[in-house]
């Protein structure tokens, strides 16, 4: 009789220290607790309270990672892993045999934890004293090894959805603030007059693009544009096309030539961007009295310039800008207009797009295009119509891979109103 009293009163004892266990794993989830202490309380209890011998507790993060051991010697504890990541398409609790262990090295049971049907984690547990006579630890005290576990494991799932949403939360926050600024940097309105007709296209592919384009008028006979393409995406791309964009405005009123422009722009870039990204950049100004267009071309694409029914691609200049500290053989070109004339410019989403075939549209396809089916009678928005019209042809079931910008010019002769 007093050995069943003694027997009973052992009983109680371990289902108190099970529900102080549980009770302090949960206290420490809802206080927030680092992971590192959540697993020092869950060791604590198999391995100092249930006397669990040995454990090892597999996560999936991507990859199968060992987060917590013991019982295990270091120096078998690679291979020891190996073998364990064979059992992890395991969804039962199942037992396992000491030959198919390392001598000395072997497990008893492991338990799957899964959620969704995907898994989440697996415990391997055993014995250090594998001879011992009577029922292991493991065994005796496996439904409730296998609610702790539950509740670690999804607890450490929690966190690391907390910590991903939230970083979700702020990328999404970063895309938000970009976008405003690049709102803020396109031309809020661009001219459509019996002189000069300017439209812009767009079809972003990221978020957030790189591209940029303007039209900046100077005086009353003279006016630029540009396009530009930021290497890089979102919020850092966002404000070196701002500040870009900002010593552009700047400058343009101040420099005798683009090519002056242009060298001070990418002195500029370099400073800003210190060497991490580039800008692929043209720019053109036009005077309406003299017919005279002056460009420089920095690394861009070649706009095309459709001319008494020849096509010319506008490619002097100098490397993209932010790239090298001195703008080797800088050359602006010089041309002067018969208008009227369409100037097209665009960014590389255009060139470089594929078909099923994983063919690029290419420049040689846009010329073509350009020459052909473009008239200069045409207005500057239908022209961008015409282009994106023959790119959704082209590409066929295949999906954009990068922004798309147009930007056509139409300059119908004498001055601007």
């Amino acid at each position: 009789m007093p050995e069943q009293h003694g027997s009973s009163n052992k009983r109680l004892r371990i289902a108190d220290i099970k529900l102080e266990s549980l009770l302090e794993l949960t206290k420490s989830i809802n206080l927030n607790t680092k992971i590192p202490e959540l697993l020092k309380i869950y060791r604590d209890v198999l391995q100092h309270k249930l006397f669990i011998g040995k454990l090892m507790l597999l996560q999936y993060d991507g990859t199968w990672k060992c987060l917590l051991h013991y019982g295990v010697r270091e120096d078998r504890l690679a291979g020891v892993l190996e073998k364990a990541k064979t059992f992890t398409d395991e969804r039962e609790i199942k037992t396992l045999s000491r030959d198919m262990w390392l001598k000395n090295e072997s497990f008893e049971i492991i338990i799957p934890v899964y959620h969704k049907n995907m898994p989440l984690a697996y415990v391997f547990l055993g014995d250090l004293n594998e001879e011992s006579l009577g029922i292991s630890p493991a065994i005796k005290h496996l439904p409730f090894i296998q609610t702790l576990t539950n509740l670690l494991v999804v607890a450490i799932e929690n966190k690391k959805l907390a910590k991903e949403s939230i970083k979700q939360a702020v990328i999404q926050r970063e895309l938000e603030l970009a976008k405003e600024i690049q709102a803020i940097l396109l031309p809020a309105s661009l001219p459509h007059t019996e002189e000069l007709d300017i439209a812009a296209s767009y079809i972003p592919f990221h978020q957030i693009s790189g591209d940029y384009f303007d039209y900046i008028p100077i005086d009353e006979s003279e006016f630029a544009i540009c396009i530009a393409d930021v290497s890089g995406k979102g919020i850092a791309a966002a404000l070196l096309m701002s500040n870009f964009q900002a010593n552009l405005h700047a400058l343009i009123e101040q420099t005798s030539s683009l090519s002056d422009l242009v060298v001070r722009l990418n002195k500029k870039v370099i400073q800003t961007a210190r060497g991490e990204s580039f800008i692929t950049f043209f720019i053109a100004k036009y005077n309406t009295l003299t017919h005279a267009l002056h460009y420089v071309n920095a690394g861009h694409y070649p706009p095309l310039l459709h001319m008494e029914e020849t096509i010319v691609q506008l490619k002097s200049g100098c490397p993209a800008l932010g790239m090298l500290p001195e703008l080797p053989a800088l050359k602006e070109g010089i041309l002067t207009l018969a208008p009227p004339v369409v100037l097209l410019s665009y960014t590389d989403g255009v060139i470089e797009l594929e078909n099923e075939k994983n063919e690029e549209f290419g420049v040689e396809r846009l010329t073509d295009l350009f020459a052909d089916d473009i008239s200069l009678n045409r207005d500057a928005k239908e022209i961008n119509q015409s282009v994106l019209k023959t790119l959704v042809e082209f590409k066929g079931r295949k999906e954009y891979v990068d922004d798309i910008t147009l930007l056509a010019c139409r300059i119908l002769g004498g001055n601007r109103k």
